[in-house]
């Protein structure tokens, strides 16, 4: 089988990215950083970090300091697939802090422009539940949010 592993375009932060990263999730490390050999374009200079692959909980992803060519967007983000509030929140914060960006329904930036959705199981089971009134009910209070908050989920899913 054929491995997948994204590998992002960062200016130069690829390095403090990809620490953050492994500094948030749990089973994550660092596996490799290497460096620019000679002159390169977009700014790589020979000695300053090129590549840094890591790992989040089993996920390898390599990291490309590569100038300021291309930008992360929404158009690609990571999905945090949480149980619970205490999950939703500690990644909430840890992921907006020092100059991330809420967006609207569980989405984020980070501060390195990398966009995450902190997702609960219990939106999903909510928003898929074959009541579809209660169902309708809990994503309409979904659109309304930025960090998903699952007590008003519920109520809303239960029509209170």
């Amino acid at each position: 089988m054929p491995k997948i592993t994204p590998f992002l375009w960062f200016d130069t932060e690829a390095e403090q990215a990809a620490n953050l990263y492994v500094s948030v999730f749990p089973n994550s490390r660092i596996h490799d950083v290497s460096y620019y050999p000679g002159e390169a374009p977009g700014g790589g200079k020979p000695g300053k970090v090129m590549t840094v692959t890591f790992e989040l909980d089993g996920q390898k992803i390599v990291a490309l300091n590569a100038g300021p060519t291309f930008k992360l967007d929404e158009a690609f983000s990571f999905v945090i697939d949480c149980d619970g509030q205490d999950e939703v929140d500690h990644y909430w914060n840890a992921l907006t802090a020092d100059g991330g960006a809420e967006s609207q329904c569980g989405w984020l930036k980070d501060r390195f422009g990398l966009s995450w959705q902190v997702t609960p199981r219990q939106l999903i089971e909510m928003t898929t539940s074959p009541d579809r009134a209660a169902a309708g009910r809990a994503f309409q209070a979904m659109m309304g949010m930025k960090k998903i908050d699952i007590a008003a989920l519920k109520a809303a899913y239960e029509g209170a």
